[in-house]
């Protein structure tokens, strides 16, 4: 088989999950993982015949697709900040936005890597894509990470070793967890859609996707910022400063949140969909 046949086939079987170009570029990052041609040379490959292991490799994934398997999972990789990460059913896909909260990070603290005394923590490691960005950026920080799920603590420690930099990981749940370290910067995507908010979900993302790290109750859907800016408060060094990835929807309620532990300089930025989606703060010292 052609490639080109087999993209057609991709956006024909794909066709009730995806539209023609979004099948096209699921195409292109199976054809990338299986062949190990970048899209130019996809292009001008179209007329090419592939071997029959590569077929069916092509073909697996297919079906995978089909069944609404997110392509990262079928892949077992995801890019995040120009670095690949494996991910599993175990850890949320990283996400654009995320993205921008690290570049903030990395933007603040780059002329503050003085003799190595900056000193990062993430709550709520996932696959690892904030704190082994962090440190691949930041290399002099020193970089710990906490999360309550050991399975998602294997596959960061994994990308960290194939990254090549160095994390410390602590199996904890942030809502019980107390230790005397201090950080100059503290960070984390926390769980935080609300049960209501399922139905404007993708149905492969309910699917396939670790719930606990995705959904609070509608009751207390705030849980976790409150447990996290408590910690910041015994926590962060002076003139430290705390980042948090929130729901859209929250802003106003996670600042008075922020406001009520001593926070001050709230920041709330908007993210490139014009959302609201981080926040910066501090304490008064």
């Amino acid at each position: 088989m052609k490639i080109g046949e087999l993209e057609s086939l991709y956006q024909l079987e794909l066709g009730a999950l995806y539209d023609g170009e979004e099948a096209k570029a699921l195409f292109s990052l199976a054809a990338e993982h299986v062949l190990a041609l970048s899209q130019t040379r996809l292009r001008m490959a179209r007329d090419t015949d592939i071997t029959f292991i590569h077929e069916q490799k092509l073909l697996s994934v297919l079906s995978e697709l089909q069944i609404g398997k997110p392509v990262q999972y079928v892949l077992g990789k995801a890019h995040f900040y120009g670095l690949v990460f494996k991910v599993n059913e175990h850890v949320l896909i990283p996400r654009p936005e995320t993205e921008e909260l690290v570049d903030w990070i990395i933007t603040d603290n780059n002329s503050k890597l003085t003799a190595g005394n900056l000193k990062i923590l993430d709550i709520g490691t996932g696959s690892g894509c904030i704190p082994v960005t962090l440190k691949k950026h930041l290399s002099q920080a020193q970089v710990s990470t906490l999360d309550v799920s050991a399975e998602a603590i294997s596959v960061a420690t994994q990308n960290a070793i194939q990254i090549g930099v160095e994390v410390s990981f602590i199996e904890a749940d942030i809502l019980n967890f107390d230790s005397e370290l201090k950080f100059d910067v503290i960070v984390s995507n926390p769980p935080y859609i609300r049960l209501l908010e399922k139905e404007e979900m993708h149905e492969n993302v309910l699917a396939n996707e670790p719930h606990l790290a995705l959904f609070v109750s509608d009751e207390d859907p705030l849980i976790f910022y409150k447990a996290i800016a408590g910690f910041a408060q015994s926590n962060l060094n002076p003139n430290g400063k705390l980042y948090l990835e929130i729901n859209e929807y929250l802003g106003k309620e996670t600042i008075d949140i922020l406001s009520s532990k001593g926070f001050i300089d709230i920041e709330l930025r908007k993210d490139m969909q014009g959302k609201d989606r981080m926040v910066r703060c501090g304490l008064s010292n």
